[in-house]
């Protein structure tokens, strides 16, 4: 794991969580520099999917235990906020769950916290590996129908679909150092590490920002795994807040922390 920080250190500290298979440059690339003017940004890199680190990825515990440290050793065991996007709201959900280190505000970017058993998640970390794997090591993939359907997909006007490559960082930077292995664990144990229910560990407030077409289930879902979330509705899709109104993401994250 490596954490790569932006601003100044005499300011409070904000950790940047990605998301699935997500390049950390592509997923905040659009709002650090805003960030940074008023908060410590420390953008993680999970365990392999680095190009400085030669490890692989193992499990959303290990990582969990890499950053507590990290927190503990920099940052004197607490960090005033924590956003995750997508994969990186699981993990702010545990580190709030866990306790072990001090935060003050979490905060869940449209995230779908899906759980599942090992065979299934087993199956599905394969299957979402085979699909994924060339496109971002290339670029495109190899299935000619899913290479059209994303040809088709760019070739929309809709500024959503880009935004969303982007996030993953697949558009501008190198992202061959990423191993099957890495993708495999990453997906798998994010599915399978059990996020208890009703979080409340007196110190965290939890701010969710509910992509509103994601479906109502992801709704109750929040409702179910922390107690008193406060839910900022916006009627947009999976991390369109952040992908294309970065902006207006930044404000309202400044407003939530400061």
């Amino acid at each position: 794991m490596k954490i790569h920080e932006f601003g100044d250190r005499s300011n409070p500290v904000i950790l940047l969580l990605p998301g699935t298979m997500c390049y950390w440059k592509g997923n905040f690339g659009g709002i650090i520099d805003d960030l940074s003017r008023d908060l410590l940004v420390a953008a993680v890199a999970y365990t392999g999917f680095d190009e400085t680190d030669t490890e692989n990825y193992v499990s959303v515990t290990d990582e969990l235990e890499r950053l507590e440290n990290y927190i503990k050793e920099h940052y004197g065991g607490a960090v005033h906020a924590a956003y995750g996007s997508s994969l990186g709201g699981s993990f702010v959900a545990q580190l709030a769950a866990r306790h072990n280190i001090g935060l003050k505000y979490g905060i869940i970017g449209s995230s779908d916290l899906d759980q599942a058993g090992s065979f299934k998640a087993g199956l599905m970390a394969s299957l979402m590996v085979r699909v994924t794997y060339n496109f971002i090591h290339t670029g495109s993939y190899k299935s000619g129908f899913m290479q059209k359907r994303y040809e088709k997909q760019m070739a929309d006007p809709d500024p959503y679909n880009r935004a969303f490559v982007a996030i993953t960082g697949r558009d501008r930077y190198d992202m061959s150092f990423i191993t099957k292995e890495s993708m495999k664990n990453q997906f798998k144990s994010d599915l399978t590490t059990p996020l208890p229910e009703h979080i409340d560990n007196g110190e965290t407030e939890m701010h969710i920002f509910y992509a509103k077409k994601m479906g109502e289930k992801y709704l109750e879902r929040y409702n179910r795994y922390f107690k008193s979330p406060v839910i900022h509705e916006q009627d947009m899709r999976h991390e369109e807040f952040l992908g294309v109104y970065p902006k207006e993401w930044c404000e309202l994250v400044k407003k939530i922390c400061l």
